[in-house]
Order: C-alpha cells, then structure tokens, then sequence
C-alpha cells in the first residue's frame, strides 16, 4: 500500500527490530519502494543506497512493510470502533497503538468487537449482569450462593430458579474471561510451546489400507512437524481419511485461568473454577486450536513455498544449450511422434509426424523423415520430451543418426508443463495454425536452447518441482514463485529484439502491458537499434526505462554498452574512464588489461559508490556475458528403460528433477522418478539437501532397490562414489 512518508518513516523501527537491518538499510529500501522501485533494479542498481541488500534481505523489508502497513490500518479501524462505543480508555489507546502483533492487536479489540448473539448476550438482556459483577467482586466469605442469586430470578425474563441465574451469570464471567487479551496470550503461548499435534484415522478408514497409514495414530509436538508431514496430514483431512487435533496442556492451562479468575477464598469459588472449565472448553480452547493449527498450516506452507522457489530458481537457471538449430520431439505410441525443426533464435521453420514404434513396416519411412529434417535444415541437436515413448525415441533417433554417420547430440528434455503451454493462450496466439502436440514438439525444442526463455510461458506450479502445491496458500505461491521468475528474468539479462512478451513482461518495470507495446513496435518498426529506442514505444517513459534498460541487451549494436548490465545512468562515467586512458569505448570493453588500468578511487562520488564501480569493471570485463552454468546433460543407458529394466547395485547417470525437505528425486531414464534419502545424498552430514544439490544437476545414482508394486525406486548418490556393477 502507499502511505506517506511520515507514515511510512513512524514504520521503520518496527521493520528494524524484525529484520535485524541498520536503520538507513530499512529506510532507503523502503523509500524506494515506495516510489515504485522493483526489487531487482533496486538489489543491482541502487547498492550504495541499501547497503548492498541482495534481493532476499530487500524481500524480508518489502513483507514487513506490507505486514506493518495492514497492522497500522487495522489500529485506525479498531481504535474508531472502540471509541465509537465510548470504551476508549488512555491504557487501552496506548496498547493498541504499542502492539507490534495482529494477533495481540484482535486480543485487544476481542471483548469490543461487534458479536453474534451468544449464551453471554442472551444472559445480560435477562438481566444477569449485576450478578455476574457480584460473583467476580468474590467479596462474600459467608451465606449461601443461592441467597446471592435469589433476587435475580424473574420467570419473566425466562430466568426461573437460582439455577438459570447462576448458570447465566456464569456464561457472561466466561466470556469475560475468554475475551481477556493476557488470558487468552496465556493459553496461546503454553499450547504452541508445549501442545502436541494429533492424527487418527476415522472410522470409516480403520480397516482400510491408504497412503496416510503413517498418521492413523500419530503424535508430535507442535513447534516440531516439518512442513511435509504438516501438509500430508491436512490433505488426509481434507480426503476424510484422518481426524487432527491439537491436545494442550490442559491441566496446567486451567490452573493459569483459574488463578486469573480467582481473587481471593469466597463462597463462588467453586462456582468460578467451572466458570473458568467453561471458558476454557467452550470458548478459548476450539479457537486457539483453530488458530494454532492456521498457524502451523501457514509455517508448513512457507516452508513448502521455499523449497518449491528454490526448485523452480534452479530450473529456471538451468544451462542452455545456446543458438543452435534444434529438431523438438514430442513423442508418441500409437498417435505417433511429432517432429519440429526450429532455428537458432527459436523461429519454427517445419514439423512432420512419424510413426516408428507400431510396427517395423512404419519404421524406414520414420528414420527417412528424420534425417531429412535434419540435413535440409543443418540442424545441430535433437530434443526429446521425457514422457510416454520418451525413452524409446531417443534410442531409436540415436541408432538412425549412427545408421547415417551422423553424430548429432540427442537430449532427454523435461516435459513438464508442455501440454499447458501448448493449450494456453500464448501458445494460440503463437502459432494459431499449428496442432496441439506441434506446439509441444516446438517448445521443447526452445527448452533446450534457453530454459529460461521457455518456462516463464508456463504457470510456474506446472513445472513440477514442487511438493503439495494445490494444498499450500495459493496467494502465497503465486507471489513467492513470479517473484523467483521475475529474479531470474532480470538476472540473467533479456535480449531485447528476440525475447518473447512473456519473457519481457517479467524484466523490471515492464509487465505484460508494456511487454506486448514493446513487440508489437518491435514487429512494425525492426529491431531495437539502441537501448534509447525504447522511448519510442507508446507509453514507455522514462520511470520505465530507468527500472528496465539495465536488464535488457542489444545484441551486435552500435553502442558497446547497451550489450552489458551498466546502466544508462552510467555510460558517461564509464565513457570518462575510456577517455582518461585515451582509449575509445569499444577498445575499453571487453579488453581485461585496459580495464584492469582503471583507478576506481577516482570515478567516486556521492552517488556512485565502490559497489557500484566494481560491478561496471566486472561487466566490462565480460559484457553480457550469460551468468548460468555451462550446458551439461544426463547419458540415460540405452538398455534400461523400464524399472522392470534396473538391477540392485547399477550405477547410473541421472538428473535431478525435484528437490525436498527429505531428499531428492532423480531422473534414470525409466519413466519414473528415483528417491535418493537425504541420509544418501552424500558421504557427511546434510542437513538441507537444497547444499547438496539442486534440480536439473546430473548426478551419478546407486540403485538400493526397486519395489515393482509400488513404483519406488531407492538410490544413493552417495554410494555411487563407492562402486557398483555395471550390467551390460
């Protein structure tokens, strides 16, 4: 939300104390973002400003703003209320205002916010709220409870006897008690340190064989499920196969809320240790647990999300095969398999169907098909999908390659996603004219030529390097994974006159207004001669083009620089340094002895700082160079391709697919994923497989075992540094 600046700048101690930052770091990075900053453009260009905040510790500023930002709101609402109803008290302003907490803050607000019509209200509109003042006074030590209710019975108001009056009184004490903000933080505080998280199957499952067999009696305490357990049981729930629940430390619990209740020895004392069992059971107890239980929901699926935007980051930043003519293969049996050819810069150029795995009399004519697309389109490597047929494709496109003397690569590529691609919108829009699985055949062919270019097409939870993601927050996904897009579209730098409009969109300070303004000037005009051009496009001003033209290239242009992340700001600084070596700008580029010549401490100023200049010599000594890792691929066996296939004790080349909070799944070639235990992941101690690999990685796997029924396949990476045999 915006704010002003002196409401943001009252925000700045509270973002301090839960970041841990320096007060300027909090304040600058907040500034601006408030001018509407992305947090790319701000991590890479603005590091003098932020201390050098990486995007990560810019992220956790932005969450509390936007958490303390809603907190600020939600006081001014509460504090209207309560005022509203005359109960606004000088203590009771200064705690609201005091909290840092939306939990203490709803405390705080529970005894004055408007209420459905409870055992409480009806007792008070009986006339019974006199009594309950006299039982809380607890001032009477002799006589009989009964004699203090007598006056209060009135068969009129339907309070009978002095055991309606009692039992009424007793109901408003209750709420009283459960609308106490230190009481219920009390109870909330000992159920979270010490309450234990329960799953029972339910009835109707009890006899009956399920994936949730683990949680039909299962205990553990609270503040200790890991988020994958948390997630498998709540889907249990939602399936009806488990029955959850949070059990409290309810003896020790009571003992708090009665010592609250209770001020002294008097003839309701009795009466006021079931007034507070009552509150207890009936009132705090089922909405602590639902909110205790909301809040391990919310733990389970940040940390559900984090390892899910790793995954994707990974992915995203896989190597890239680079310009190369590529033939995309979407496999198939018995509706064949569809070909595609696509150029260096990804541009469709034919496609053909072949049918080589339905009988032998269909198989020359498939290997004709194939060679011909790839000698009449000089192309330099072959991609084929990982799904049905998969395996048998690329055996058969290596035997026709040998056949002919030809040794193109041919590479098993992540299908993934693809059928979304080629049934979206995009994909439409793309190519309107071609059929669904030539869409595929097509994407699969750019997957290997840039991932990164590709995927971003694609709704990140399609990809499938995550865990439980249709159980987790979904707002909370969706955020948490186009902002890991977003930080690799801008890290990786995006070629301004071949980039897709959905890979501009997510360069800083486009989105997908600006991104389709960008190609379609782009398709009417030619190709972007300089990074300035980009003023020229309808609505494209210059607030845009500070956040953006630093993350996009010009490939071959006229202006060295506009082919490397300096920004535009700073071409007349590093045009002083070519000058002051009485080079040209050209000779200074990508020349590491000339730049090596540059005296930083001379270029500094009170705007531009070492940080700053250091990344200009970085990029100077390799503009535009792409940052992602040298491209590398997985050699699957051409003799295993089942799990009918796998021996215990083989090893085998793999890679790495998804990576969890209990290990990693890699891909061997037989269409279904193998565990590698985090105990296996490698020869000392990991605590978080995410430090021992990452997905797309090729790894080397031992196979542990093979359960054929259950489609488990146990691997070791390990273990495949010790040896193994190598089935022939």
């Amino acid at each position: 939300m915006k704010l002003t600046e002196e409401q943001a700048r009252r925000l700045i101690p509270s973002i301090v104390e839960a970041t841990g930052l320096r007060p300027f770091q909090v304040e600058h990075t907040v500034g601006l973002l408030q001018e509407g900053a992305t947090v790319p453009f701000i991590a890479r260009y603005r590091k003098e400003q932020t201390g050098e905040l990486d995007e990560v510790r810019i992220r956790e500023v932005e969450e509390q703003f936007t958490y303390f930002s809603e907190l600020e709101e939600r006081k001014v609402t509460v504090l209207k209320s309560i005022e509203e109803q005359g109960k606004l008290t000088a203590d009771l302003r200064r705690r609201i205002e005091a909290t840092r907490r939306k939990t203490e803050l709803e405390d705080l607000y529970l005894p004055y916010k408007p209420k459905r019509r409870t055992k409480a209200t009806i007792a008070r509109e009986r006339g019974l709220e006199p009594l309950a003042d006299i039982i809380a006074a607890q001032e009477l030590t002799t006589g009989a409870v009964e004699d203090a209710a007598g006056p209060f019975v009135n068969p009129d108001k339907e309070v009978p006897d002095v055991t309606a009056a009692l039992e009424g009184a007793g109901h408003i004490l209750a709420e009283r008690l459960s609308d106490d903000a230190d009481a219920r933080s009390m109870v909330r505080r000992l159920t979270r340190e010490q309450g234990v998280f329960v799953s029972r199957v339910t009835p109707d499952f009890r006899e009956q064989v399920t994936k949730f067999e683990m949680y039909y009696d299962y205990r553990e305490p609270l503040t200790s499920v890991p988020s994958h357990r948390m997630l498998a049981m709540r889907r249990g729930e939602k399936e009806e196969v488990l029955s959850l629940s949070v059990s409290a430390p309810v003896e020790q619990l009571l003992a708090g809320l009665k010592s609250r209740l209770l001020l002294r020895e008097s003839i309701f004392t009795a009466l006021l240790e079931r007034v507070a069992e009552d509150a207890y059971k009936r009132l705090i107890a089922p909405s602590i647990e639902v909110e205790l239980r909301l809040e391990s929901k919310d733990r389970a699926d940040e940390a559900a999300i984090t390892v899910f935007a790793r995954n994707l980051r990974d992915l995203l930043l896989a190597p890239p095969a680079g310009g190369k003519r590529v033939l995309g293969i979407d496999p198939g049996f018995r509706t064949g398999s569809k070909l595609a050819a696509v150029d260096g810069t990804g541009r469709f150029l034919e496609h053909v169907t072949i049918y080589p795995h339905i009988g032998e009399a269909r198989v020359p004519q498939a290997r004709r098909e194939l060679l011909r697309l790839v000698e009449s389109h000089a192309l330099e490597m072959i991609a084929v999908g990982n799904g049905t047929a998969g395996r048998e494709m690329e055996i058969f496109a290596r035997e026709t390659l040998a056949g002919s003397g030809k040794t193109l690569p041919v590479v098993s590529v992540s299908e993934a996603g693809a059928s979304v691609y080629s049934a979206s919108d995009m994909a439409r829009e793309e190519f309107s004219e071609l059929d669904l699985t030539v869409r595929g055949a097509i994407s699969i062919a750019r997957r290997l030529q840039d991932p990164l270019g590709e995927l971003v097409k694609v709704d990140p939870k399609s990809i499938g390097v995550g865990q439980y993601q249709h159980d987790v927050n979904q707002a909370m996904l969706k955020k948490s994974l186009d902002s890991v897009v977003e930080s690799c579209v801008n890290y990786v730098g995006v070629d301004l006159n071949t980039a897709s409009w959905a890979l501009l969109a997510y360069v800083s300070g486009v989105g997908p207004a600006l991104a389709r303004a960008i190609t379609r000037y782009r398709d009417e005009n030619g190709s972007f001669p300089s990074r300035t051009a980009l003023l020229k496009v309808p609505r494209f001003g210059a607030r845009a083009f500070e956040q953006a033209a630093g993350f996009l290239r010009i490939r071959d242009g006229r202006y060295p620089l506009d082919n490397s992340s300096v920004h535009p700001e700073r071409y007349r600084l590093v045009e002083a340094m070519a000058t002051d070596l009485g080079v040209t700008l050209s000779h200074l580029v990508a020349d590491p002895l000339l730049v090596d010549r540059i005296e930083l401490n001379r270029y500094l100023s009170d705007t531009v700082g070492l940080p700053t200049l250091s990344d200009i010599i970085q990029e100077l000594k390799k503009p535009g160079r792409d940052p992602r890792s040298r491209f590398q691929t997985a050699a699957f066996r051409d003799d295993i391709r089942e799990m009918g296939d796998l021996q215990e004790g083989m090893i085998l080349q793999g890679a790495v697919t998804n990576v969890t909070a209990f290990g990693a799944f890699v891909d061997i070639g037989v269409h279904q994923d193998g565990l590698v235990h985090i105990s296996h992941l490698a020869d000392r101690y990991v605590k978080d497989p995410s430090d021992a690999v990452k997905a797309g990685q090729v790894v080397k796997v031992k196979v542990l075992s093979v359960d054929l029924q259950r489609k488990r396949i146990a691997l070791s990476i390990k273990e495949a540094q010790q040896g193994g045999i190598q089935v022939k």
